[in-house]
């Protein structure tokens, strides 16, 4: 919508006036509809003469009136509109993803809907450590895994955009390990990120930190740069890195197959809430980051707000320039 520029006035009304007074008491022209008993003029005792300029009279008089568009005429640009949007959104900032199993219980729940912060990759930005995140799946993980059923809301999503869709195999699994992390597992736990135990109160009631198997359960892998090393919160329910150690990333998961960190738990109402980093991540010493590589978590903020502080100066000299005109 433009700017509306209030009392705005042509610089030619009245002309025809000017130099020539108009008598009070004129005569009526034929055809002028009068009450019987007010004098000529509108109907809040303003006479021909004190009408200010720019009145509606003089503006209709060199051009008609344009008419409003209907309602229906407006809906398709409206819903284009929309569309548009949509997809900008779902691209660059922010997509839904529904919850279709139970690996990451009790953190999240099958049916959960959770909000993938998608911008901050756009700047560079890495996961870290505690972080839930949603991963395009890296080396056929989910083969053999039945395909999920979308109800009709969710195919309305998807085909907009808001949702994936239910051909997409993504998963969602929280990150222990980044790019120069040592993790290991011995018998029940605790894990152990770079010699330092993790207090996980976000695992599954009733499991072990580690699983005491031969299949995965026990093992001490480093991370390689540009890869992350991932856990379901369900530890004795989720096929996570752990038993994926055959394929060719060895159980990692690629950076770039990341699509974003789940922000959010935003449905169903109830459950709403975030999805913060647990506290046992930030132990002193655990971190092999350096402080030039530790640097640029903190990047991807400033270049945002450089790149929106031009765009709110621009907003505002417009701002002043339609209030000065």
């Amino acid at each position: 919508m433009g700017d509306v520029a209030v009392g705005a006035r042509s610089g030619h009304d009245g002309e025809e006036h000017r130099g020539h007074p108009v008598e009070a008491n004129a005569p009526v022209p034929d055809g002028a509809m009068t009450s019987g008993n007010d004098p000529v003029g509108d109907q809040d005792g303003l006479g021909q003469e004190q009408q200010p300029p720019g009145g509606a009279a003089g503006e209709s008089a060199g051009r008609p009136k344009k008419q409003p568009r209907s309602f229906w005429k407006e809906l398709p640009i409206l819903v284009v509109i929309a569309l548009v949007l949509a997809l900008l959104i779902k691209t660059f900032l922010v997509q839904a993803f529904s919850i279709p199993s139970a690996s990451m219980q009790n953190t999240l729940q099958v049916g959960d809907r959770v909000l993938v912060d998608k911008l901050t990759p756009w700047f560079g930005s890495e996961p870290e450590r505690g972080e839930v995140v949603v991963f395009h799946d890296p080396d056929d993980w989910l083969a053999g895994e039945p395909a999920p059923t979308p109800n009709a809301i969710q195919n309305v999503l998807s085909w907009i955009g808001l949702m994936p869709s239910a051909n997409e195999k993504d998963l969602i699994k929280r990150v222990i390990g980044v790019g120069g992390d040592t993790v290991q597992c011995k018998g029940t736990g605790p894990l152990l990120v770079n010699g330092k135990a993790l207090n996980e109160p976000y695992v599954y009631p009733g499991n072990t930190p580690c699983t005491d198997d031969d299949l995965g359960g026990q093992f001490k892998v480093k991370v390689p740069q540009g890869y992350i090393w991932v856990m379901g919160d369900h530890r004795q329910n989720s096929r996570d890195s752990r038993y994926n150690q055959s394929d060719k990333n060895h159980g990692m998961v690629p950076v770039d197959k990341v699509v974003g960190r789940a922000i959010v738990k935003a449905w169903p109402i109830n459950r709403w809430g975030t999805l913060p980093i647990p506290d046992t991540f930030d132990q002193p010493g655990m971190s092999q980051q350096s402080s030039a590589s530790a640097a640029l978590t903190v990047a991807p903020q400033g270049v945002a707000i450089a790149a929106v502080l031009p765009v709110a100066v621009w907003r505002r000299r417009r701002a002043v320039k339609t209030e000065r005109g």
